[in-house]
């Protein structure tokens, strides 16, 4: 494991160490989990947005995409256990 040297402010330091105080927790160990959570919802993002450009590029190719009050129309009647059918995709034009 790389070493790596963190300097905080004298003012967030203190914060920690009185969240830590009184846990089986080390400042360090609360550190590498408050970095890994936010790595990890930065690399969720960055994927959220990756998948939301290619999928408006499949449509944009597809010129095919489904009505959203249909959709939710849908998705209610299914959560209520009724049987319906799903939407159909419909043909439209890129604006602008």
């Amino acid at each position: 494991m790389a070493a790596t040297s963190l300097k905080l402010p004298d003012e967030l330091k203190q914060r920690i160490a009185e969240i830590v105080d009184g846990t089986d927790k080390t400042a360090h160990a609360f550190m590498l989990d408050a970095i890994e959570r936010a790595t990890r919802q930065a690399e969720l993002r960055q994927r959220f947005g990756d998948e939301a450009a290619l999928a408006e590029a499949e449509t944009n190719k597809s010129q095919r995409a489904y009505d959203a009050a249909e959709v939710f129309d849908y998705l209610q009647a299914r959560a209520k256990g009724k049987a319906t059918r799903k939407p159909r995709a419909k043909s439209w034009r890129k604006s602008g």
